[in-house]
């Protein structure tokens, strides 16, 4: 028994409308979003690729005619917008933990994360830190960022490190602490937060959502204006 997809699905003139190259770059960059959300740690950076990758799925099997590629991506686009949803949604539980040179769960983090974070502060080294402001940030009970900075006389506190793991790059971490905590930040004698070299283009982009800007000082963010 032949098996027919519904007619309004099935467009094949519409794919002589086109440069056949095209028409196959909607397929190809399909298999990029889809392949590249696989490689990606982040739970909202996956969604994001996976949407994007069922979506131009989607446009591919529109002007090729094929209903089992348009039906299926259709329902993994469905998924992922819910997915999505439920990360915005979320209420997580945040709390800010202050530690010292010595504490043995912090050292075993960043020696965890060390390649990572050498991408990121090349030049960091904790026992070498000022002994000014040191803290993590706990996400649902799980340490998810480390924070420490130098604080100088005039309130400027110079940022050595602030790392956030793989898995909650989604600014969330960064509101945290730059907004919710800016009490926090300001009973320190914080004033002001410098960032003098910003070593990889990820953390710049960061720091520009998180309403930081670029002086001669390096990145700078005001906390008493």
């Amino acid at each position: 028994m032949k098996w027919f997809a519904p007619t309004f699905f099935l467009l094949p003139s519409t794919f002589y409308l086109l440069p056949p190259m095209l028409v196959q770059a909607f397929g190809y960059l399909a298999s990029l979003l889809l392949a590249l959300s696989l490689l990606v740690s982040n739970d909202l950076k996956f969604r994001w690729l996976n949407t994007g990758g069922c979506f131009f799925f989607i446009v591919y099997g529109v002007l090729i005619g094929a209903f089992p590629i348009i039906l299926t991506n259709t329902l993994l686009l469905l998924i992922n917008l819910w997915g999505l949803v439920k990360i915005y949604r979320k209420t997580e539980d945040f709390d800010l933990l202050e530690f010292g040179t010595d504490a043995t769960l912090i050292k075993k983090f960043l020696s965890f994360y060390a390649k990572d974070i050498n991408a990121y502060f090349p030049d960091f080294k904790l026992e070498e830190a000022t002994d000014a402001i040191r803290f993590v940030v706990l996400r649902d009970v799980v340490v998810a960022n480390v924070f420490v900075a130098a604080l100088l006389d005039d309130g400027t506190a110079e940022v050595q490190l602030n790392y956030t793991v793989p898995k909650y790059r989604d600014y969330k971490v960064g509101r945290f602490i730059f907004e919710k905590e800016k009490d926090y930040l300001l009973s320190k004698g914080i004033k002001k937060l410098v960032y003098k070299t910003v070593a990889n283009k990820n953390h710049r982009r960061f720091l520009t959502v998180m309403g930081f800007e670029k002086t001669t000082e390096g990145y700078v963010k005001n906390l008493d204006a």
